[in-house]
């Protein structure tokens, strides 16, 4: 059993847009990178908010770290594989990583070493929805809608988006 926590989702990735924009100093040529699942449809909702606000340079990927994981071997022999999307050229360029949560920051980890593959943007952000805190390595977000700090290990932060889950939610339950 857990608790839903009341927070519309619009307003948060809204909020993810505005500290996009802030922070990468208004407007900007940017590649917006989405973690599947979740992360990659965060960042389809992103996107219109960005173009909105007059980012006219705006180039999506999507990544798939399962590859990339630390924990593969704990996965299984055969991990779902679901493609990676990058079409656009990342170097040089602004990059922002978007995400559902973070927690130890090592799904963080393997997207970085993920793009490493494509070359080398000019700065890496990370924008995620919710950061539970309790990171294990020193990856921090630049961008953050929503923070629940000092969760107990023992809680975990579930976010259910329409589109892969049929309804928007941010659920903290027990492990």
């Amino acid at each position: 059993m857990g608790n839903t926590l009341e927070t519309p989702m619009t307003r948060l990735v809204e909020s993810m847009a505005d500290q996009i924009i802030s922070g990468l100093g208004g407007p900007t040529d940017l590649v917006l990178v989405g973690i599947r699942t979740r992360g990659d449809v965060l960042a389809n909702r992103i996107e219109p908010l960005l173009r909105e606000r007059g980012v006219t340079k705006l180039d999506r990927g999507t990544l798939d770290i399962t590859l990339y994981r630390d924990d593969l071997s704990e996965i299984g022999p055969l991990p779902l594989v679901k493609p990676t999307v990058m079409d656009c050229d990342i170097g040089g360029r602004p990059l922002v990583i978007v995400d559902d949560v973070i927690f130890t920051g090592r799904s963080v980890r393997a997207a970085l070493d993920a793009l490493t593959d494509f070359g080398r943007p000019r700065v890496v952000r990370l924008a995620v929805l919710v950061d539970r805190g309790g990171r294990e390595l020193p990856i921090h977000p630049d961008f953050v809608a929503l923070r629940l700090p000092d969760l107990p290990p023992t809680q975990r932060v579930s976010v259910r988006l329409t589109e892969t889950d049929n309804a928007d939610q941010i659920l903290v339950e027990s492990r």
